[in-house]
């Protein structure tokens, strides 16, 4: 893997030390970049706007759940995100994958799971562990508030993510650089796309895809 960029996000330093460890033993022996919060992986994916892959785990300072996915994807749609967690039940690695995720890596895995996975991944492909069944079906209320959350625009994602952080309007605007008014229309599409009637709400829906517990 000559000239490659992995980062790796996740807040235990000695999680971090590990897969890197891992990687240094594929191919090429990738430069590898490391965040220990959500805001630092933000910072690392747009000062490496080549990076190849970033490995988010789910639950780290700043970000709860999948919304960190969302917010990820809606940013730097070209930047594949491989999630890796402890908690990898069907539910979490299903909506994680329809929610834009290039793969999903359990932190129980071995060496050469995480190698293969993630070498996968890199060639194009959607890596989950063995075992999992893509055909799950979920329950109608969460399939429901998937396909909402599918038809936002990016920047609407992006709006969601920063309301879930506890953003006001006007704090949302300096980030994105636009009016407060325009982000006072992306939170009107947002709350009728997502069928609610307040921001407060919009949040709630979001935290039940991302209602993991803390790693």
């Amino acid at each position: 893997m000559p000239d490659m960029t992995i980062i790796i996000a996740d807040d235990h330093p000695l999680f971090r030390g590990a897969m890197r460890q891992a990687l240094s033993g594929m191919d090429g022996s990738p430069a590898v970049v490391e965040a220990g919060d959500f805001a630092a992986a933000r910072k690392a994916a747009a000062d490496n706007p080549d990076a190849d892959l970033m490995l988010l785990d789910l639950t780290m300072p700043g970000v709860s759940g999948l919304s960190g996915l969302i917010a990820l994807r809606a940013e730097f749609p070209s930047l594949p995100v491989m999630i890796v967690s402890a908690h990898d039940d069907p539910a979490t690695i299903h909506r994680a994958i329809d929610l834009g995720a290039a793969g999903f890596l359990s932190k129980s895995a071995g060496i050469e799971e995480i190698r293969d996975g993630i070498g996968k991944v890199i060639a194009g492909e959607i890596f989950v562990p063995a075992g999992y069944d893509q055909n799950q079906e979920y329950e109608p209320e969460v399939a429901d508030l998937l396909h909402r959350l599918q038809t936002l625009t990016p920047q609407q994602s992006r709006v969601l993510s920063m309301l879930a952080e506890g953003l006001l309007n006007k704090q949302i605007a300096y980030e994105l650089g636009v009016s407060e008014a325009t982000i006072k229309a992306h939170v009107s599409a947002i709350l009728l796309k997502l069928n609610v009637d307040s921001r407060t709400q919009a949040v709630i829906q979001l935290s039940k895809l991302g209602s993991v517990a803390a790693a």
